[in-house]
């Protein structure tokens, strides 16, 4: 809750009533999940759907698509979280918690927390270097959570300046990736000829 303050025009004088924020309604929780359904831009969704392809289909196909859903969201919904922690813990500008967050990056990085704990010797394609090379995931997916820890902790106390990146979500899904992977596995699937 925010209180109501009164601003004044500098050159009519004219006094305006700004109304603080009130209590919390119930409906301003479902945002945690529609906010995982909107993106920044082109840009944005094509990054995140990348991740997703590459790393999350592998998941899907060994937790099932309703666990995987569910294993997802919940990720999502801890990343979100883990972001307005973050923001409220360590912003020294408050007005940081009035910025909305999205995106799936939150969630997807909670799919490469699974994906490390679950495939970690498994070959991933990147750019490293300026070249393409096979490394495993762990050192893909290690090279990545290391960008994330720094620019995180680069980004302390920034409040509403910093670069417009959720970092605290990203390092919150993948930990949430890690400790809810092994609840939703159910160990290696048989790929059915119909794909489902």
């Amino acid at each position: 809750m925010t209180s109501s303050r009164v601003l004044e025009d500098a050159i009519t004088g004219q006094r305006l009533l700004v109304p603080g924020l009130g209590p919390t309604w119930p409906s301003v929780y479902v945002t945690l999940i529609t906010s995982m359904f909107m993106h920044g831009g082109i840009a944005h969704i094509a990054g995140n759907m990348l991740f997703l392809w590459i790393f999350g289909d592998n998941i899907e196909d060994r937790l099932g698509h309703v666990r995987y859903f569910l294993f997802y969201m919940l990720c999502g919904v801890a990343a979100s979280l883990a972001h307005v922690f973050t923001t409220a813990a360590f912003s020294q500008d408050q007005s940081g918690l009035l910025v909305p967050s999205l995106g799936a990056s939150g969630a997807i990085s909670g799919v490469l927390g699974g994906y490390i704990l679950l495939h970690p010797k498994r070959r991933v394609t990147v750019i490293l270097f300026r070249f393409l090379t096979d490394v495993p995931a762990y050192v893909a997916i290690g090279i990545w959570f290391a960008f994330q820890l720094i620019s995180g902790i680069g980004m302390l106390g920034e409040g509403s300046k910093g670069g417009g990146v959720a970092y605290g979500a990203h390092i919150g899904g993948f930990i949430a990736g890690i400790v809810l992977i092994k609840l939703f596995d159910r160990g290696p699937r048989a790929r059915s000829s119909y794909g489902y």
